[in-house]
């Protein structure tokens, strides 16, 4: 069945293919849905396809020497899997599902003839992934050079402004895994998210986060 063609949920670099590249990618496509807390990808498991999670959010996570770390979390549609199944055929990472997700897995072979062909399609695919690296360096320097409130600040203007386009919204992590997004404890989270909460800052009702002073806690994470 040819999937692509008929897809509202299409990539940019997909809109850069024509109908005989569309059919060629749909027929070599397997949509898949999965729950909440489903995993997509498996560290060190050989990888064959590529993913597009067409919607959804997904947590890109992989075990380190001590413990497992939250690298990122990717809101649909973009693509998973491509440096790792084009460089090392080896999942260099894990992708959990944090809310229902739909997500299409693609045939490497197809994949990468198309590439191969389509200049637009590749470029498009290249702006992405540059997009991505650019956006990791930025929050690994962060991480490191920003104190408790800066990364929690920078964490929840995230969700905000790229994940949700709301300034009121339901946080998908819990207090562990946030604390692993941003390099932090628990129990750092649970008192910063309180001092943002009696600063008037936020308002956090369980999971439910209201930014209530944007630019204060723009300041807090670009003061860091």
């Amino acid at each position: 069945m040819d999937l692509c063609s008929y897809c509202k949920k299409k990539s940019k670099a997909t809109g850069k293919l024509d109908q005989n590249e569309l059919e060629k990618l749909g027929q070599n496509c397997n949509q898949v849905e999965f729950k909440k807390g489903e995993k997509i990808m498996i560290q060190d498991a050989l990888s064959y396809s590529i993913v597009f999670v067409r919607k959804g959010l997904v947590k890109i996570h992989a075990m380190g020497p001590e413990k497992e770390q939250i690298l990122r979390i990717v809101k649909g549609p973009a693509y998973l899997g491509i440096p790792t199944t084009i460089g090392a055929k080896i999942n260099q990472y894990s992708a959990t599902t944090i809310s229902k997700t739909f997500a299409c897995f693609i045939g490497f072979d197809v994949f990468k003839d198309i590439i191969k062909n389509n200049g637009q399609f590749a470029f498009e695919i290249i702006v992405e992934l540059c997009k991505n690296e650019l956006q990791f360096y930025k929050k690994c320097i962060n991480q490191v050079q920003k104190q408790g409130p800066g990364k929690i600040a920078e964490a929840l203007l995230y969700f905000s402004e790229k994940i949700f386009d709301n300034q009121n919204f339901s946080l998908p992590l819990t207090r562990n895994e946030l604390g692993d997004l941003t390099c932090t404890s628990r129990e750092t989270v649970s008192r910063i998210l309180s001092d943002f909460s009696k600063s008037n800052i936020i308002n956090v009702n369980k999971t439910k986060i209201s930014i209530l002073d944007k630019k204060q806690l723009e300041n807090i994470s670009k003061m860091g």
